[in-house]
C-alpha cells in the first residue's frame, strides 16, 4: 500500500466509521473465536472491537499501516500479533485458525480469489470467515458507473476496485453462506461463511 495513502486513509474512512459501518464491525466482531486470523488490519480499527478471540494474529503487508495500528493496538481487550503478510500467500499451516476475519480488504488486493483460497486453506474444519466488503452493486446504472469509475478509483486510492463481486467470489471457493448482510442500498455486504466441516 502506498505510504501517502496509508497516511490519508484513517481521515478519509472517519466520517463513515463514526457511524454505521462502526455498527456493522462491532456487530461482526463479536462473533470473532478462538485463535484468529485478521487478514488485511489496516490502521488496525477492528482491535478493540474483538471480545471473544483467545488471540488475534493481524496480518498486515503495509509497514506504514502496521505503524499507524499501534494506537489501535493499545486500546485491545484481547492478545493480537502483528505480523507481515499478504493475503495471496498466507505464512501459517494448513487449518490453523478458528475465525478469519476480513474487513475492507478483498476490494485491494491483487487477486481476491486467491486471497480466499488461502484463507480457506488456513481456517480449520468448520470454522468461519467473517466479512465486511464493499462491493459491486445490483442496481443497473449504478454497477456501469462502479464498473467505469474503477480504473480512475484503483489508481488514485492504491488499488481498491469498486466493483469487486465478493460474495461470488466467496461461494466459488466453496464456503457455506450462513449470514449475509446488505448495507448502504446493498453498497456493503456483511456476514459470515462457512468451511465445510468434512
Amino acid at each position: 500500500m502506498g505510504k501517502l495513502f496509508s497516511l490519508l486513509y484513517d481521515p478519509l474512512m472517519a466520517p463513515l466509521e463514526r457511524g454505521r459501518l462502526k455498527r456493522l464491525r462491532e456487530h461482526l466482531l463479536k462473533e470473532a473465536k478462538g485463535l484468529v486470523l485478521e487478514i488485511g488490519s489496516g490502521t488496525g480499527i477492528n482491535f478493540p472491537l474483538y471480545q471473544a478471540a483467545k488471540k488475534v494474529i493481524a496480518a498486515e503487508p503495509s509497514r506504514t499501516m502496521r505503524s499507524k495500528s499501534m494506537k489501535n493496538l493499545r486500546l485491545a481487550k484481547v492478545p493480537i500479533e502483528l505480523t507481515e503478510a499478504k493475503a495471496e500467500a498466507l505464512p501459517f499451516k494448513d487449518e490453523t485458525f478458528d475465525t478469519i476475519v476480513m474487513t475492507l480488504v478483498l476490494c485491494s488486493v491483487d487477486h481476491p480469489l486467491k486471497a480466499i483460497n488461502e484463507a480457506k486453506r488456513v481456517l480449520k474444519p468448520g470454522g468461519r470467515i467473517l466479512f465486511l466488503e464493499h462491493v459491486r452493486m445490483n442496481a443497473r446504472f449504478i454497477g456501469r458507473l462502479q464498473d467505469s469509475l474503477t480504473p480512475v478509483w484503483k489508481h488514485l486510492c492504491d488499488g481498491c476496485h469498486l466493483n469487486r463481486r465478493t460474495l461470488a467470489y466467496l461461494e466459488a471457493a466453496g464456503f457455506e453462506m450462513i449470514d449475509v448482510r446488505r448495507d448502504f442500498h446493498g453498497l456493503f455486504v456483511s456476514g459470515t461463511v462457512a468451511k465445510s466441516a468434512e
